[in-house]
């Protein structure tokens, strides 16, 4: 099967370019899956797992937080705010930082509802992916 070019890029450096055949992203409106000849998109992403398959036939799998997906004819370019392979995630420190995100929103007033708590909350559904890639 034919592939297409699939570039993987952070504010701090192209995490991956490669040659790839699919491509499965968590979208911000659901999880979507993009094969060779795959119409024009751009779409943002949310917190979730990215899954490749290589032409060689290896599987990758990636934990991200968001960002944006640009569909072309025959290449995909994924601007995320982080992205990390499987191999890469300390799961010591994702353990610790979903620890101290259950904490912040255990201790919080059942009526606040600010931004300390939205913070906390994106930092354990970060902490829970890394954990899901990493683990």
């Amino acid at each position: 099967m034919a592939g297409f070019a699939l570039e993987i890029v952070t504010p701090g450096k192209t995490v991956y370019s490669g040659q790839v055949v699919s491509l499965q992203a968590p979208g911000s409106e659901g999880s979507f899956g993009i094969l060779t000849g795959h119409m024009p998109l751009l779409t943002s992403l949310q917190i979730g797992v990215l899954r490749f398959a290589e032409e060689g036939g290896s599987e990758a799998r990636m934990a991200v937080s968001g960002g944006f997906a640009e569909v072309g004819q025959e290449r995909v370019t994924i601007l995320a705010e982080t992205a990390e392979r499987a191999d890469e995630i300390d799961i010591v420190r994702a353990e610790s930082s979903r620890q101290r995100a259950e904490e912040r929103l255990a201790s919080r007033q059942q009526e606040d509802v600010d931004v300390d708590v939205v913070r906390a909350q994106v930092a354990l559904s970060r902490a829970l992916n890394r954990l899901k890639v990493g683990g």
